[in-house]
């Protein structure tokens, strides 16, 4: 399925939408782990929580659990918080 990524973690993918597969957004992102080392822990936290600052949308609906049920014809896009002072 498409998966786009948000600009602060382009340096993980090179590119601002790719695929990845998986029935949940945990495999999902378990997957996209795969392919691109590393994206995983700035997105999940080690109790397999989505962390405070990062949001999914599947086809365009806020999804806060990271068990959400995926369909290969689904769009995520991941989106990061930013701060600063």
């Amino acid at each position: 399925m498409k998966v786009r990524i948000p600009s602060p973690l382009l340096s993980y993918t090179n590119q601002r939408e790719v695929e990845a597969e998986g029935s949940t957004l945990d495999a999902l992102v378990t997957d996209l782990d795969r392919r691109y080392p590393g994206l995983r822990f700035r997105i999940i936290d080690e109790q397999s929580a989505i962390r405070p600052h990062i949001r999914f949308f599947v086809n365009g609906e806020l999804v806060r659990d990271a068990k959400h049920p995926l369909r290969p014809t689904y769009e995520v896009q991941i989106v990061q918080a930013l701060s600063g002072g």
